[in-house]
């Protein structure tokens, strides 16, 4: 066994983002693609997942700190990095053997052969499709909406029971929906310095809720009045 960092992988064009959620912790049995951590920045959250499968030994971040491309977000302990390591240290011995290198790519053949064909599945299935879009944020439903409507048949798979991913359910939309909220209270508290003051807000955390998902609701809603119109399953 030995011991390989996790990185954080390429995420787009932001530099740093903070880490609001711990996903794992030291001794947890991770698979590989498996999320480590939630992160976020002014606009979106997202999580960053594993590399490869292995224990966790060692956690390298805590909730609020910032990171970003690069950065250590654990320590884990899996065979699959004792393999890759392993693998330079072969290219010396391929260098000076050329013979061997050409003998290389024989084990591949029955590791390919192995992997059964989607054109060999003889059972049921409950949905068939042109197109099938895997997230239905802002990306995903916009290309299932115009694919739709070039006459393609189209599936989109949802982590959520509405559209809109997590941009309109949990992301950017219910957050715009709170900071416009916040900023009509700071506007109107500098009214006071004009001779008129509204007094000390007062908060009621249950219907500013019930704003937001209201907000939320007529979003996602009109995204489905589209997929329907569009038979988008």
């Amino acid at each position: 066994m030995a011991l390989v960092e996790i990185k954080v992988p390429d995420i787009g064009d932001f530099d740093e983002v903070a880490v609001i959620e711990l996903l794992v912790k030291v001794g947890d049995t991770v698979k590989a693609e498996q999320s480590l951590i939630t992160v976020e920045s002014d606009k979106a959250s997202m999580e960053i997942p594993c590399s490869q499968a292995g224990v966790v030994k060692e956690l390298k971040v805590k909730l609020g700190d910032k990171v970003k491309e690069g950065s250590v977000v654990l320590v884990l302990e899996g065979e699959a990095s004792s393999a890759a390591a392993s693998a330079p240290a072969a290219a010396p011995s391929q260098a000076s053997a050329p013979v061997a290198a050409k003998a290389t790519p024989a084990p591949a053949a029955p590791v390919v052969a192995s992997i059964p064909n989607a054109s060999s599945y003889s059972g049921t299935v409950d949905i068939e499709c042109d197109l099938l879009v895997l997230g239905a944020g802002p990306g995903g439903y916009s290309a299932a909406f115009r694919a739709a409507d070039l006459g393609l048949k189209v599936v989109i798979v949802e982590r959520y029971a509405t559209l809109g991913g997590v941009c309109l359910n949990v992301g950017c939309i219910p957050s715009k929906a709170l900071l416009h909220v916040a900023a009509v209270m700071d506007e109107v508290s500098h009214m006071a310095d004009l001779g008129v003051d509204f007094g000390t807000p007062k908060v009621n955390i249950e219907k500013l809720r019930t704003h937001k998902e209201k907000v939320i609701g007529k979003l996602t809603g009109g995204l489905a009045a589209m997929a329907k119109m569009r038979k988008v399953t």
